[in-house]
């Protein structure tokens, strides 16, 4: 039998369980909203033209690799 505190105890609980799934849920949409708006605007500068290779940095990291 549980006892009167240990139900309340286990009913906090459950509600702290909700809310922080409900957080977490929350902050994953924004955090897809703001990849897709980081990859709208990528898009954008790519099919602009605006978008610059840095060809340094690529052939360092290439080389990199390779070691």
């Amino acid at each position: 039998m549980i006892s009167q505190a240990n139900s309340s105890t286990v009913g906090a609980a459950y509600l702290n369980n909700r809310v922080d799934n409900k957080t977490t849920k929350e902050s994953t949409i924004v955090s897809k909203e703001t990849n897709n708006s980081k990859i709208d605007k990528l898009k954008e500068s790519i099919d602009s033209g605006e978008y610059k290779v840095n060809i340094q940095s690529i052939s360092e990291k290439m080389a990199d690799s390779l070691l």
